[in-house]
């Protein structure tokens, strides 16, 4: 593994440590930093997924006594059974849709430019669902425990619109539930726990289809990026934990705005 390729792995890992879980798209700034670092071919866009996997066993690490407690009830407790339910009815919409398309997302919508555009256009939905949830007075459902299938599969639907990268699966699946009667925090940690599953069958999924194109010297980088991203993770998943309990999500769209016109003006130029 030569030095270049070991700060492209480190620098990918970072930011998508970083960002899977805040609704800013970790898809979109990867990338719009893939592109920018020249890895955006297809061999990158397969790592930028498979490394998902780091952050996403951090929040297996985070949440692992509920996960264990979960599993462990499936067979007897009628509550968590409903929860794996939940999780199932919100898992499919993306899942389906996102076999169905996603060759097309590939090849037309990963790219800076669509990428900019979306985290502008989330970043409106940001302001507009916050503004509604401020207004509309206390939030119908106050745990994850408490939810239907009717609201889990609100926030599936809403997942699907995050298969347009820069759009986030966080900020999705967050105003989505938001929207359908969620308070902010178990939107929040019912966006945590329905990645386990999308984003392990994705990155299984991707693995498998693309295996030819992986080398021997790939999997050292993903090595590097997955550990990475893990750590990173880890951090971003126990600072939006706090944060979303005194905060709303205003913040993050006006850095989506932000982020989304410098680019738009980086690649114009460019061109």
């Amino acid at each position: 593994m030569d030095a270049h390729a070991l700060f492209d792995a480190t620098l990918l890992g970072i930011v998508e440590g970083l960002t899977e879980f805040l609704p800013v798209s970790s898809t979109g700034h990867l990338i719009i930093v893939s592109d920018l670092l020249g890895d955006n071919d297809e061999k990158g866009k397969i790592f930028d997924i498979v490394i998902q996997l780091g952050a996403i066993l951090a929040v297996c690490w985070e949440f692992r006594v509920r996960i264990l407690k979960a599993f462990g009830g499936l067979a007897s407790d009628p509550v968590q059974q409903r929860f794996a339910v939940n999780l199932f009815v919100a898992f499919l919409p993306a899942a389906i849709v996102g076999l169905a398309f996603q060759k097309v997302i590939k090849t037309y919508l990963f790219n800076p430019t669509s990428v900019a555009c979306a985290l502008i256009v989330g970043a409106l939905v940001i302001f507009a669902v916050e503004r509604w949830y401020s207004k509309k007075g206390a939030a119908r459902v106050l745990s994850v425990y408490d939810m239907s299938w009717r609201d889990a599969l609100v926030v599936g639907i809403a997942q699907c619109f995050s298969l347009i990268p820069g759009t986030s699966r966080s900020g999705a699946t967050i105003m989505g539930g938001m929207l359908g009667g969620l308070s902010r925090n178990v939107a929040t940690e019912f966006s945590f726990f329905l990645a386990i599953p999308i984003m392990f069958a994705a990155t299984g999924y991707e693995l498998v289809k693309n295996r030819a194109l992986l080398t021997g010297s790939d999997f050292g980088n993903i090595a590097v990026g997955f550990v990475v991203s893990f750590v990173f993770a880890l951090i971003a998943v126990k600072a939006l934990i706090r944060y979303v309990a005194h905060h709303d999500f205003n913040a993050f769209a006006w850095y989506r705005i932000a982020l989304g016109v410098v680019v738009l003006g980086y690649f114009a130029l460019r061109a």
